[in-house]
């Protein structure tokens, strides 16, 4: 957690301290909007994503074609009830302002205010870290799963750039200019009581260049994410029931991966071995054993005398052992400027991908299928995690409360 001598001017724009009183029952004023009416010729700009509800928006909605993670720590200045106020606030000015820029509704103080009036199915998604327990005195409503990944094998961790933060800040829309500007509002109005730690910018297909049904690919040419839950499987493996800690049913849990992909050396691979090496055929994302893509693969199938899908496939590595391991995934490619090496070679490429996944418990569910594939998995020469954090997503808010609410009141 970061340190400092004093919260700073920052906060004249709206203070960040609020009793009991308000995180009970404040009333951010804005009107419920499911759809924006325009006679206009027809776009995406003005689609709007409930903010309000039992479950925070951005875990098992529609992934948009845009996502910037914020890590952001809490600024001390004082002992646990100054940190524990600070939270406070920060999550009541987050809560404002998110209601209203998910709406399409500019933020109090705006001072852009026409970047809000496109939201373009945005939604804003809070997070806690550790650090959010720890340092507040609230160690005790900490849930269990809540720390850091082991340190496996294949980590190559930066946890200065991409490592563990005290809050998370998912900000998803199908417009760039969209997330900038709510990425800018919700952080500038918070920034005496946080420090900005690194922001993670990731996108997929833009919206309408293909059916939002077709599971995207990577920027290695793969088709990332078929294997996934449905909404049937969302209560009893995503959603918190409350049964360890009442106050976190609704939550979930976040896993946010950064994995760089060395697509130099990916590249050299003729398209049969890169198949051999996932499993799946690279056209349709079928199963090396056959059918299409969302059919079972076949781990019995032989070829020619072999297995059809290699054990050390990723897919033969990740396959669950039991119906507990599973969990939801979404993730986000990122291609950023190459950056040089110690030796001052600069590669062709920087790109990776932003591996989320949301579970009621990692420690039961995704951890076990994580230490296998970094016992072995052929994907491994060629992907290297470089950042790792976890979170627990807090439980939505109805109208007139605010996050987190039943945590810090």
């Amino acid at each position: 957690m970061a340190e400092s001598g004093g919260g700073g001017p920052a906060l004249r724009r709206r203070t960040l301290f609020v009793g009991a009183a308000g995180l009970a029952g404040l009333g951010v004023g804005v009107k419920a909007v499911t759809a924006h009416a325009s006679d206009e010729a027809p776009t995406h700009g003005r689609d709007v994503v409930e903010f309000y509800g039992d479950h925070q928006a951005g875990v098992t909605t529609p992934p948009p074609a845009h996502v910037n993670y914020v890590g952001l720590d809490l600024v001390s200045s004082g002992g646990e009830r100054d940190m524990q106020a600070a939270l406070a606030g920060v999550l009541q000015v987050w809560t404002e302002d998110a209601a209203r820029l998910t709406a399409g509704d500019p933020a109090l103080a705006d001072s852009e205010p026409d970047l809000a009036r496109l939201p373009a199915r945005l939604t804003v998604t809070v997070g806690l870290g550790p650090g959010a327990f720890t340092g507040t005195g609230l160690e005790n409503r900490r849930p269990r799963w809540l720390h850091p990944l082991p340190r496996y094998v294949i980590d190559r961790l930066d946890q200065r750039r991409w490592g563990q933060t005290d809050v998370l800040l998912q900000i998803c829309a199908d417009d760039p200019i969209t997330i900038a500007h709510a990425t800018r509002v919700l952080t500038a109005n918070v920034a005496g009581r946080v420090r900005l730690r690194w922001v993670q910018r990731g996108f997929r297909n833009a919206r309408g260049t293909q059916d939002e049904s077709v599971t995207m690919r990577n920027l290695m040419g793969q088709v990332d994410g078929t294997v996934n839950l449905g909404p049937a499987d969302h209560d009893s493996l995503v959603w918190d029931d409350g049964a360890e800690q009442p106050w976190f049913a609704g939550g979930t849990s976040m896993v946010l991966r950064r994995i760089a992909m060395n697509l130099d050396t990916w590249q050299e691979l003729d398209p049969r071995d890169q198949e051999l090496s996932v499993g799946r055929r690279i056209a349709d994302g079928a199963p090396l054993s056959g059918g299409t893509e969302h059919d079972d693969p076949d781990f019995e199938a032989v070829v020619d005398g072999l297995p059809a899908i290699p054990a050390s496939s990723h897919i033969a590595r990740a396959r669950r052992r039991s119906e507990v391991e599973r969990f939801l995934r979404r993730g986000y490619n990122y291609d950023d400027p190459p950056e040089p090496d110690a030796a001052g070679n600069v590669p062709t490429s920087n790109s990776g991908l932003l591996f989320a996944a949301f579970q009621r418990d990692v420690d039961a569910q995704y951890a076990p299928v994580q230490a296998r594939l970094a016992e072995h998995d052929a994907l491994n020469r060629w992907t290297t995690p470089i950042g790792s954090a976890v979170y627990a997503i807090l439980p939505g808010a109805r109208r007139g409360e605010v996050l987190g609410a039943g945590l810090v009141r």
